[in-house]
């Protein structure tokens, strides 16, 4: 017979509450014993119930030992953690550093191509900047001229349909005023 699965929540009968926990307990306290004989692993369990009773398993004589030993292992990991990022934390100064520095002289640049700050600029300073400046109108120039002859051609073949429709219009208006123009005509015999 397969058991439906419960809703893991805080059973709210107290009487439930007991049973289930003293259940689950020797279940867990079982599971532990099991999972040290099975695999030769050493456990340690430590459960404290609502009532604040403890209840504990270890593989070993005393647990205190295998606390101890979590503690080592608990430390050495932390120690290892905390070295390797003492040692980056050079690199990451240094990363830190390059950034400013290239962010400083980004904004030393922008300056200058503002036309402010140029009283530091030597001659020679001021010749590459013009340079920059003269490259960068030539780009600007060349990207203003694309938009407007793109934007021309455009405007051209607009000029192309509307021309086309207008020419069908016109066709089709001849087309209909000529049988009317014809019926206002005075005939011969009318006079």
């Amino acid at each position: 017979m397969v058991r439906g699965k419960i809703e893991i929540k805080r059973i709210e009968n107290e009487s439930s509450r007991v049973v289930t926990f003293s259940k689950r307990r020797s279940g867990l306290l079982k599971k532990a014993f099991e999972l040290s004989v099975l695999c030769d692993a050493e456990v340690a369990l430590i459960i404290f119930s609502p009532k604040g009773r403890l209840y504990q398993f270890s593989t070993s004589s005393l647990i205190d030992e295998t606390i101890d030993r979590y503690q080592r292992h608990y430390l050495t990991i932390n120690n290892n953690i905390v070295k390797e990022n003492k040692a980056q934390q050079p690199e990451k100064e240094n990363e830190i550093g390059a950034l400013h520095n290239k962010f400083n002289l980004l904004e030393e640049s922008k300056r200058r191509l503002l036309g402010e700050s140029l009283d530091s600029c030597s001659i020679y300073d001021l010749k590459k900047l013009e340079s920059q400046l003269e490259q960068s109108l030539c780009r600007i120039r060349a990207r203003k001229n694309a938009l407007f002859c793109e934007k021309i051609a455009e405007l051209k073949e607009q000029e192309r349909k509307l021309k086309v429709e207008n020419a069908e219009l016109t066709k089709m208006f001849e087309e209909e005023m000529l049988p009317l123009q014809l019926s206002l005509v005075p005939t011969v015999f009318d006079l």
